[in-house]
């Protein structure tokens, strides 16, 4: 079956943390563990209420605030340090960008409600033919529901597509509904496993 969709994540796939140094820091400065920083911020209640869509972005960062008992600014201060070491993976977009007409690209992002706005004003919302973003449509990655709602959105099928995330689990969710998988571990490996399964399946 020839593949003509590619899904893909957006956190630890097209943006990664590369320099861990501004997360310890941010850490650091408070306290303690970057490890406990992250669950603060991408583990919480009001984090997974923002991934839903239950809450904006906003309210989850000025709970994250609540949280480390700081001033707003002072929160906001941190949070930038915190992030000030991720990076757009621009290779792994142009590959995603060559890939278009002859074939659709989605995103399918567990997220909060401002990573559209994110992609938009980074310039790269034209790599793709549509974004499912979880707090948008109310459903987050291993359900199979957003993967289902991914292939309705492109009029695809399953076994016509391919999704690739750095967690396994979402991975096998996609499986779970016929589309195949691609575990990202290493960026240049797995678009060689991408480029793979393209000219396998043309």
């Amino acid at each position: 079956m020839i593949i003509r969709n590619i899904f893909i994540d957006f956190g630890g796939v097209l943006v990664r943390t590369e320099d861990r140094i501004p997360r310890n820091r941010a850490a650091e400065k408070l306290g303690m563990t970057p490890r406990e920083l992250e669950k603060i911020i991408f583990e919480s209640e009001s984090s997974l209420r923002a991934s839903l869509g239950e809450i904006p972005e906003e309210a989850h960062w000025q709970e994250v605030a609540n949280t480390l008992r700081l001033k707003r600014d002072k929160s906001d201060e941190i949070t930038k340090e915190f992030f000030a070491g991720d990076r757009v993976d621009v290779t792994w977009l142009n590959a995603l960008r060559n890939q278009r007409p002859e074939h659709k690209v989605a995103l399918i992002s567990n997220a909060w409600s401002g990573l559209r706005a994110f992609i938009t004003r980074e310039g790269f919302a034209d790599v793709f033919d549509h974004m499912i973003i979880s707090a948008e449509v109310g459903i987050m990655k291993p359900d199979p529901r957003i993967y289902l709602l991914a292939l309705e959105e492109l009029n695809a099928s399953g076994d016509e597509s391919v999704f690739i995330d750095d967690m396994l689990t979402n991975v096998e969710g996609a499986r779970s509904v016929g589309m195949k998988g691609i575990h990202f571990t290493e960026p240049d490996r797995a678009l060689q496993e991408l480029q793979y399964l393209l000219n396998e399946h043309r």
